[in-house]
């Protein structure tokens, strides 16, 4: 297979990312701008804002990234970029960006799948180990801010293909980290700061009774007829979010929670130590229980898949794939059945350009080459 280097370009959400990957497993360099100042005080990404940051930062990102890669613009050899799903502005901020050094420079250009990318992400750091050969079908579990999907992906000679067993009803999991750490007065985004106050709470201390799903998801107009019948594992996260506002307001919570929002407003970078002090045992207990029920849930979800689809290999990737118990829980439950589990590194589980380049690799292979007239997707579907 010839070798390629290819210019990979993320704006789907709050990042502004750049990456040059070669031939799909040699990540050169890997550059990435955070918006989480800008957002911060929203607690969550303002669409508006975030299209902004990306028309300061995509620019200077990318000629960083040529620049840590020792490359020139005309040393590449295809530019890729995210298509969907995400914020469609921001999206269009990086896929206008492409298309005009695409054509300034008559490089093939090539349209990524955000979800995709997150699967990729794995794959490119276990070939970078020796690790070409996975075992099929193979379980892909994509859990982020925005995304909780599970994937059941087969080999074909031309690439994978995906089929949807699983999403979200509502909130994705990271949106339920991030909305519980806004009510209990903890800082955006919340899923890394309630992953580091977990382990001082007791995750039993309080009951969260599982999602109950009793009919299909009726916005899966497209399904079709004989898909109605196969199994599906679906998640819903709304419900656990509103069950910690009821708690707080039954254990009339609000007191404490307005005297930490206070002292954490005067710390411009708080510690773990500092959340620690202004955290009392009745919150980090409604912490760990919380975070508990979300991994437990999403573990007994997955691994029940890959027991109905006979899963050889299972990937983990997405956001809230660098959250400690859901990997150990993963890594332990997934050995009791013999199922081998994957995960990218922690820089890469969050959203970047090196995933964007290395999915695009095989594209590049079959010469699946974008029109310059596609446009965003924000709700872009992995087939």
């Amino acid at each position: 297979m010839p070798d390629a280097d290819i210019l990979g370009i993320e704006s789907s959400c709050d990042e502004t990312a750049a990456a040059v990957v070669r031939s799909g497993e040699q990540m050169i360099s890997n550059v990435v701008a955070s918006q989480i100042a800008t957002h911060q005080p929203y607690g969550g990404v303002v669409p508006e804002l975030a299209s902004r940051e990306h028309l300061r930062a995509i620019v200077p990102v990318v000629r960083q990234a040529l620049a840590e890669a020792d490359r020139t613009y005309s040393s590449l050899d295809a530019i890729a970029v995210t298509q969907g799903p995400g914020l469609a502005g921001a999206l269009l901020v990086g896929i206008s960006y492409a298309k005009a050094l695409a054509f300034a420079l008559d490089k093939p250009l090539i349209a990524v799948n955000h979800l995709e990318g997150h699967i990729h992400a794995v794959l490119l750091e276990e070939r970078q180990k020796g690790n070409r050969e996975l075992q099929f079908p193979v379980l892909a579990l994509v859990v982020s801010g925005g995304h909780t999907h599970l994937y059941l992906a087969t080999q074909k000679s031309d690439g994978w293909t995906y089929e949807n067993i699983g999403h979200t009803r509502d909130d994705a999991a990271g949106e339920a980290f991030d909305k519980v750490a806004k009510l209990l007065g903890l800082a955006y985004p919340g899923g890394p700061i309630i992953d580091r106050l977990a382990p001082h709470g007791n995750p039993t201390a309080v009951k969260f009774p599982p999602a109950q799903i009793k009919h299909r998801d009726r916005r899966d107009h497209k399904v079709k007829e004989h898909e109605t019948d196969r199994p599906r594992f679906d998640f819903s996260y709304s419900g656990i979010k509103t069950a910690v506002l009821r708690y707080v307001e039954v254990h009339q919570m609000r007191a404490s929670i307005e005297k930490r929002q206070r002292a954490l407003a005067n710390i411009s970078k708080p510690t773990i130590e500092d959340y620690l002090a202004n955290c009392d045992r009745q919150t980090l207990d409604l912490i760990a229980s919380f975070q508990r029920a979300i991994v437990d849930d999403l573990v007994g979800k997955t691994l029940a898949a890959a027991r109905a689809g006979d899963v050889a290999t299972l990937l983990v990737t997405g956001g809230v794939a660098a959250n400690n118990e859901l990997r150990k829980t993963f890594e332990q439950s997934a050995a009791q059945d013999g199922l081998p589990v994957y995960f990218p590194s922690r820089p890469l589980s969050t959203d970047n350009a090196a995933m964007i380049a290395a999915a695009a690799y095989p594209k590049f292979l079959l010469k699946d080459f974008a029109a310059m007239d596609f446009s965003a997707e924000a709700s872009l579907a992995l087939r």
